[in-house]
This record gives C-alpha cells, structure tokens and sequence, in this order.
C-alpha cells in the first residue's frame, strides 16, 4: 500500500478502502484502531482521516463517535434491506437504492430481501446478469433526492 501521509488523499483512500475492504470481509465496518493497525499508522491520523471522509459524505459515523453508520452502500446495523449473494454471502443495505447499489458494486446478481413499505409484506427483488428481473414490485422514494442528507440516517 503506498505511504499514508497524515492529512493526504492517500491516507484518506487507504482508510476508506480498509473500511470497505473490512466490511465486505467481516460484515462489520472496522475500528479507528482497526485500521490503525491494520494500515500501520497512527490513530490519531486515521480518526482524522474518518472524520474528513464523513465530512465528504463518504461515510456516516454513529452521532458523537467515530463508529461507522453507513459507508454507502453498506449498513452497519440490520436495515428492511438484506442482499444476499450467490456466494453466500449477506449483507445489510440502507434502502433499495443502495441493496442494489451492493451487487452493482460487487459485479455480482443475487437477490434483495424487503418489506413493503405500505402494508409490510415481503417482496424480493432479484438480479441476474446485471438486470433487475422483472418484478411487480414498485421502488418508491418518498424523499427527493435533493434532500436525502439532510437526514440521511432517515432517508
């Protein structure tokens, strides 16, 4: 991995490629500490890093911490959007939008498993060679998207 400057643009890719590289690894976004020791740097210059990338809407951090909320398309707490992969693998999406956004970013099909929002029932949504299947479901955002940070834990 290539020097880690504090304060750099490649401190700041390195630690949200660790985050993400975590995340899709273990199902959990890592620690300020976790990716200290994983990149080889100092804590203070990767909660720096964090606290950049949130401010870039890069990711969300839990109000008042430095734990990772959201690195989009990723949920770190369960959300009514659950992706599961071919391979097995399951992991939690913040809305439709980004459940999709999951298999987008990994090149892979699999399925979407959701409630309705109007009556709470079941729907699936599945992908297969990179199309949505054809499906009666309705995706239905009820916040333009002009306006999805200003409560993006809401959104």
């Amino acid at each position: 991995m290539p020097e880690t400057a504090p304060g750099s643009a490649t401190m700041d890719t390195n630690v949200r490629l660790h985050i993400y590289g975590a995340f899709l690894t273990d199902g959990a976004p890592p620690s300020v500490a976790d990716t200290a020791r994983a990149l080889k740097v100092p804590e203070s210059d990767v909660a720096d890093a964090y606290d950049r990338l949130a401010a870039g809407r890069v990711i969300v951090l839990r109000p008042g911490t430095r734990d990772v909320l959201m690195a989009a398309p990723l949920s770190a707490v369960p959300t009514r959007f659950s992706v599961r992969l071919p391979n097995g693998r399951s992991y939690y999406a913040n809305c439709v939008w980004d459940a999709l956004g999951v298999m987008a970013m990994l090149g892979s099909g699999g399925a979407v498993d959701a409630a309705c929002a109007d009556c709470d029932l079941p729907v699936e949504l599945r992908v297969a060679d990179g199309m949505l299947v054809p499906s009666d479901a309705v995706v239905h955002f009820a916040v333009p998207a002009r306006r999805w940070w200003e409560d993006i834990v809401f959104t």
